[in-house]
């Protein structure tokens, strides 16, 4: 392994990264190189830093070195000491950066002060919160299964030392009861961090994002009816696979409000209800606005949203529009931003518009002419 200083002129200033780089030599005979550690750039401003952090004691007095031989950058005033690089090597790196702030935000969002107690009720001598954080910091970081997490990533992490704990927290059959405890309080941590993200960010309920997806499950055993693992309709083209269907409500800023986990044969115009009253039961009625897909709410559903004082944006079906396609033709278009004009057309329940994108039109012709071409090529 070697030193390599990669230099850098802009504004008529020269900066110098450095970068720790060792050799390999692949089968075909090459040598390819790779970066090992990255460390930074190295200049006259910084230089201090780096001689207050590399401090040597000897026979009881504190004496600096400079990591970098003489000639590679500026020293004056402290020793230099050659680097023998044939035998520097990089034992345990791990991701620190990336954890640490992990658990910054866990403190900023004030969870302990929710989970302590929830915990304290649990038997035994397992740290159950900081198995919790371990678990929230993997799904921030890199998110994976419980078991990447157990053969894998823990190891690769600073989480051990920034938790003062050990492996015990990333045992696997650990990290799946942990799982299991969480479920019981989940509408109570909605509802916590719904004020947390008032307070912090002024966050706002008024408009809501609704949408599903699914999961599938790569498995030949037998399940039971009452196994919400079942086959339905794959999003992922994988019907040969069972699968669960997944139900979120987000805001415009992407934070969540609530999920459930349903069967995975669930009919997506099924869902909505049961989410309306939820949603009323855990936050109260207010005149919400709800955006969801063409298939997601039925006639019944909207007349419903109608009766509470909700408000929703949706696709309009295909065959409606098509009806109402005469009446679109007499109303007039309306410029509501550059390159977007929509059309007004109001009856006694709703308010339908007709928007029509400049850069959409674009983007489809330009789809259109790749495909024509691709046509003609073969």
């Amino acid at each position: 392994m070697f030193l390599r200083c990669n230099r850098r002129k802009k504004d008529g200033k020269t900066h110098d990264y450095w970068s720790v780089v060792e050799n390999r030599r692949c089968s075909d005979g090459r040598v390819v190189q790779r970066q090992v550690l990255y460390l930074g750039e190295i200049n006259a401003s910084q230089r201090e830093a780096w001689r207050k952090t590399i401090e040597l004691h000897d026979a009881g007095t504190r004496r600096q070195v400079a990591l970098f031989p003489a000639g590679s950058m500026p020293v004056d005033d402290v020793d230099a000491i050659g680097v023998r690089l044939s035998e520097l090597s990089l034992r345990r790196p791990r991701q620190w950066g990336a954890c640490w702030l992990a658990l910054q935000l866990w403190q900023q969002l004030e969870l302990d002060s929710f989970w302590r107690p929830r915990f304290a009720r649990a038997q035994g001598n397992t740290p159950w919160l900081k198995v919790l954080k371990t678990l929230v910091a993997y799904r921030l970081i890199d998110p994976g299964s419980e078991w990447r997490l157990h053969c894998q990533w823990f190891d690769a992490s600073a989480m051990a030392d920034l938790l003062e704990s050990d492996f015990a927290l990333a045992e696997k059959n650990t990290l799946y009861r942990c799982l299991d405890r969480l479920v019981e309080h989940k509408d109570e941590l909605f509802k916590f961090l719904v004020r947390r993200w008032g307070e912090l960010f002024g966050a706002k309920f008024d408009v809501l994002l609704y949408d599903l997806t699914s999961t599938y499950f790569e498995t030949d055993e037998d399940r039971g009816p009452d196994d919400p693992r079942q086959f339905g309709y794959s999003r992922d083209k994988r019907g040969d696979c069972r699968q669960v269907v997944i139900a979120l409500i987000v805001t415009p800023e992407g934070f969540p409000l609530s999920y459930e986990v349903m069967g995975g044969g669930t009919a997506d115009s099924t869902t909505l209800s049961g989410f309306l009253d939820r949603i009323e039961k855990r936050y109260g009625r207010a005149n919400r606005i709800w955006v969801m897909d063409r298939g997601i709410p039925t006639e019944d559903s909207l007349a419903k949203m109608r009766s509470i004082g909700a408000s929703y944006l949706v696709g309009t079906p295909k065959g409606r529009l098509t009806k109402l396609e005469q009446s679109f033709l007499n109303q007039p278009w309306a410029q509501v931003r550059d390159g977007v004009q929509v059309k007004r057309l109001a009856t006694e329940e709703d308010m339908y518009v007709l928007a029509q994108s400049d850069a959409r039109i674009d983007k489809e012709a330009a789809c259109d002419a790749s495909d024509c071409a691709a046509t003609s090529s073969a």
